[in-house]
């Protein structure tokens, strides 16, 4: 695999160890949680105390749900497009940046001459809450720098090389022209992650690959494996199962449109690195917003953070 191997704090000798036999056990009171085992030794939290604490996941997204309370529906400068003067211009190790695309639905959309920056294009699904209530949680469990607020950014510039870790949604309506389609193919190539998220069904997927074969054509895409290394950078992610977007509460039904089956992707580099993370037939965004809603189960939206924070980490160390 390419890239720099993450790196871990040494052993914690205070650790409490799991006795065998309740290795593999779910709490009654949370079906999945971050009480977990990471991977290959003990990661840490900000504060400097052992990642794995005796407090179920639960807890984590009950103090995201608080701030999110807060936090919600504030906006970074310029729709969280960012500048010099906005005052979420915050140095950072890690920015949570999300794509503002064209999209093939504008039209459709009554957004008129608005642009990428109007707030019902399709790129901005669940933005901010989403995108905020991650970051709340990625501060509590881990001890990445990362800023408060999001960026969004977009392909009509080279800014984008500013930030290697970019999330995108309903990827089934982005559209390029040949010059971004040649940006987010360098960007990817000179070292660039990109996780697409909240894409359903057959017709969906065609779309999304009509977009993915302006950008990286001769690129195959690839089923991961549960033993893939994204899937271990922190937490151990062996058993998967489809996160459903909010539908799910008041229809019991996990899967939207034709796409009945999870589908963990991925597109690679020529030296093998994982480039673009592709969660179809998911809504990962959704479980990250209503983490906070009693309705929805924390069962979906445990699973959720951990896979994108193994996604962030593997991003930042490859």
């Amino acid at each position: 695999m390419g890239g720099l191997a993450p790196t871990r704090p040494g052993p914690n000798k205070n650790r409490r160890q799991q006795p065998d036999s309740d290795r593999g056990r779910t709490s009654p009171s949370a079906a999945t949680n971050l009480n977990t085992r990471p991977s290959n030794g003990q990661a840490y939290s900000r504060r400097g105390g052992p990642f794995v604490r005796p407090r179920h996941f639960a807890t984590a997204i009950a103090v995201a749900g608080c701030c999110a309370a807060v936090w919600a529906f504030q906006r970074t400068g310029d729709f969280g497009f960012g500048n010099d003067d906005s005052p979420g211009n915050v140095k950072a190790e890690f920015y949570w940046s999300r794509l503002a695309y064209s999209s093939r639905m504008a039209s459709f959309q009554g957004m008129g001459g608005y642009g990428r920056r109007g707030w019902f294009n399709s790129w901005s699904r669940d933005y901010p809450k989403a995108d905020r209530q991650f970051l709340i949680a990625m501060h509590r469990l881990t001890r990445i720098d990362g800023r408060p607020t999001e960026q969004v950014v977009t392909l009509d510039s080279d800014e984008i090389f500013n930030y290697p870790w970019i999330y995108a949604v309903q990827v089934e309506n982005w559209t390029f022209t040949d010059a971004e389609a040649k940006r987010l193919r360098e960007y990817l190539l000179k070292g660039g992650f990109l996780m697409v998220d909240d894409f359903h069904g057959t017709e969906d997927w065609e779309n999304f690959m009509n977009g993915m074969r302006q950008v990286l054509p001769d690129s195959p895409v690839e089923d991961l494996q549960s033993g893939d290394e994204i899937f271990h950078t922190l937490y151990d992610i062996d058993d998967k199962m489809q996160i459903p977007g909010e539908q799910y509460v008041w229809t019991g039904r996990t899967y939207e449109k034709d796409g009945y089956q999870p589908k963990w992707r991925a597109i690679r580099d020529d030296k093998g690195r994982i480039v673009v993370a592709i969660c179809h037939n998911m809504h990962l965004g959704d479980a990250w917003e209503w983490a906070d809603d009693p309705n929805y189960p924390e069962t979906f939206a445990s699973m959720a953070f951990r896979v994108g924070l193994d996604y962030i980490i593997y991003g930042m160390t490859h």
